[in-house]
């Protein structure tokens, strides 16, 4: 079976793609019912993850790694699909057993990243993140790995190098970095140098991602493709635990399930790919000093998310929007400190911005006008030509 490397996830779509997942042959040998070792995932003839690890051709640690792995339920109760799923690595990691197995969970569409650790001769799933881009996991060349001594990484057979965040490349063994120094909330940049391959046939030099530190809840997915180096501008200053809250842009938004939301779950708003940010211009809000006001856009498994960003004069802490879903009129509450706001925005010429009556203006320019946020709803509309769109934002709770 040909399979597409996503372009949400890749950022390039690649014209002679030869990345093969093979069905009909194990990479390693295993009982029918264990999970594969290895991915059955191909470019060419290079096997994108061989099984690595000291534990990669144990039958008990397959046989025990599958067990737990069959028993785990992701946070709606789903189950890992056992024969579409598969071991990355298994073996010993500064004297602990690890395994990370790439996990395929059907009911929810979504790749999960499972890392396990040993408690005596028992395996247990020690943590769990999900990437909402089914496939996401063996499509992919670099992966997060969770330490109580820093972060590691996990790279694909298609790395030559990785770069860590102070530009020097990553020693290590069996495809696992050693530590790499991440902050708690703040964004670092990973580049991966990746060998030519038929679906690569010059290689990349430059294949970027952005950790969003190592405070990244799960099951939230901490690697963010950053492809032209966009999203390490836009949250140069920002702080990740603030744009990752219930109220900040990449948490706001909660996944839903049918007629219900799913708390548990990786919010619908939490960034895969594409973060970027454009200059809305230099305004003066909350009584202080022009600053600059941001619009960050990102892309999610459901579309285009956007939020704005006020960076105060002289250097203050940003205050950031929660999310909306990019549309015509964007509405955004922004909290900023004794004065909420609402701030609208939209790219459309030759439109007619509309406010309540007896609503101050802020700020008024073209495609940008901010207003107090009062206790009452407020309702906005833009007319244009042949159409007319409405955006209603009610007091923050």
């Amino acid at each position: 079976m040909v399979s597409a490397r996503r372009g949400a996830t890749t950022g390039t779509a690649l014209a002679a793609l030869l990345l093969v997942t093979v069905g009909c042959g194990p990479v390693a040998d295993r009982q029918p019912k264990d999970l594969r070792v290895g991915y059955d995932s191909l470019d060419g003839t290079l096997a994108v993850w061989p099984p690595r690890g000291s534990l990669a051709r144990d039958a008990a640690a397959t046989a025990g790694i599958t067990e737990a792995v069959r028993d785990w339920r992701s946070p709606v109760d789903d189950r890992v699909h056992v024969p579409s799923s598969g071991i990355l690595f298994s073996g010993q990691v500064a004297g602990s057993a690890l395994a990370l197995v790439a996990a395929d969970v059907p009911g929810e569409a979504a790749s999960w990243l499972l890392q396990l650790d040993r408690d005596g001769q028992r395996w247990r799933v020690a943590h769990a993140t999900e990437y909402t881009d089914p496939g996401y996991l063996v499509y992919s060349d670099v992966l997060p790995v969770r330490q109580p001594e820093g972060r590691r990484y996990l790279t694909s057979a298609r790395v030559e190098r990785l770069l860590g965040p102070d530009g020097r490349v990553l020693g290590g063994a069996d495809g696992v970095t050693d530590p790499v120094a991440v902050p708690a909330c703040r964004a670092v940049e990973l580049t991966a140098t990746l060998r030519p391959t038929p679906s690569l046939p010059r290689g990349r030099a430059a294949d970027r991602v952005l950790d969003l530190g190592t405070a990244t809840e799960a099951p939230r997915y901490p690697l963010v493709r950053d492809e032209t180096g966009a999203g390490k501008r836009a949250l140069t200053g920002l702080d990740t635990c603030a744009l990752a809250g219930e109220r900040g842009p990449f948490g706001s938004l909660p996944r839903r399930l049918g007629d219900r939301e799913a708390p548990r779950s990786a919010p619908e708003s939490w960034p895969m790919a594409k973060i970027a940010t454009r200059s809305l211009g230099e305004v003066a809000l909350g009584g202080g000093e022009p600053g600059d006001l941001e619009q960050l856009s990102w892309e999610t498994a459901t579309g285009t998310m956007t939020a704005v960003v006020y960076r105060p004069a002289g250097g203050g802490t940003p205050v950031v929007s929660p999310a909306d879903r990019s549309t015509t009129l964007q509405a955004y509450h922004l909290p900023v400190p004794g004065q909420p706001l609402a701030v609208l925005t939209w790219r459309t010429r030759d439109a007619s911005f509309a406010a309540p009556p007896g609503t101050t203006r802020l700020v008024d320019r073209p495609g940008l006008v901010v207003v107090e946020q009062t206790d009452a709803k407020q309702t906005f509309s833009l007319a244009g030509t042949e159409k007319t769109w409405y955006r209603s934002l009610s007091a923050p709770r």
